[in-house]
């Protein structure tokens, strides 16, 4: 007995086609937020990214003399590590609870600092709070880097943006355009002994999912990079076995033409700004 082939199911008509796309509901438009050069391209790659309000311990709003006294704050890595730990007290807290780096005076001409900024309050028996409570550092980090980025090299800069990208986890800490060319920085504001290797795997995938021009991984930590950072990066790479890395200068180091890692030795914005110079250079075209 002959076994008959299976039925293949009919497929529509022309007609049923045309009709089934008449009938359906119109796309929404999704509409790039005019002025976002960082967020126009990663619409032209196919990205319809957002951009979440920032955990701060500050009015995100904050302008003038007080916003610049910020900024002239936040440059010194010794603030930054106040800050931190001032945050992560969670509550109230004395300006020693905050830091384990800073001498009392220092740690309290900080506090005095947070007080004349309104962004902190003093409480009895030489306490302070912070006004404004938030969760982690990792969101002032990324608005600092972000504002100097604008101020300093003349990025247009989004900092904060929702990836929405298939299969890519986390979010873009800060993407930047300038001379048509698209960088993002991942910001880790801890330090490295709290780097796991899942946390650059997810940076990997969003280095490969949005194509930047130049990557900047930023660890805002004074301690070396080669003990663990490098080796953690180097295992991601595509390239196997890894290419050794080309220390740039103090603790600027090129994995890639266009993929960098800093740390705050000295000045952090001064080493992103090598890792930008050396990478806009990497893009350049032969010298004559």
């Amino acid at each position: 007995m002959t076994e008959q082939p299976p039925h293949e199911e009919e497929l529509p008509t022309a007609r049923e086609l045309e009709q089934d796309e008449a009938s359906a509901a119109p796309t929404p438009r999704v509409l790039t937020p005019p002025g976002s050069e960082p967020l126009a391209m990663l619409a032209r790659r196919g990205f319809q990214a957002t951009v979440a309000p920032l955990d701060l311990p500050f009015p995100a709003d904050v302008r003038g003399p007080r916003a610049e006294q910020l900024v002239e704050r936040l440059g010194h890595y010794a603030f930054r590590l106040f800050l931190r730990g001032a945050i992560l007290r969670q509550g109230s807290f004395t300006p020693l609870e905050a830091t384990r780096y800073l001498e009392a005076a220092r740690a309290t001409e900080f506090a005095e600092d947070l007080v004349s900024m309104d962004l902190a309050v003093r409480e009895p028996e030489g306490r302070y709070q912070l006004r404004h409570p938030a969760a982690s550092f990792g969101g002032t980090l990324e608005w600092y880097v972000a504002h100097e980025l604008r101020v300093r090299y003349g990025f247009d800069v989004a900092a904060g943006v929702k990836f929405h990208a298939p299969d890519v986890g986390g979010d873009l800490d800060v993407v930047a355009a300038a001379e048509g060319r698209l960088v993002y920085l991942e910001m880790k504001s801890s330090p490295p002994k709290h780097l796991a290797p899942d946390e650059v795997g997810a940076f990997f995938r969003r280095v490969r999912a949005l194509r930047p021009h130049l990557s900047i991984f930023v660890m805002d930590t004074a301690l070396r990079l080669s003990d663990k950072v490098l080796p953690l990066l180097q295992a991601e790479l595509s390239t196997q076995p890894a290419p050794t890395p080309r220390r740039v200068q103090r603790e600027v180091w090129a994995l890639t033409p266009h993929l960098y890692v800093v740390n705050a030795r000295q000045d952090l914005m001064g080493n992103i700004g090598l890792a930008v110079a050396e990478g806009l250079r990497a893009l350049a075209p032969p010298a004559p």
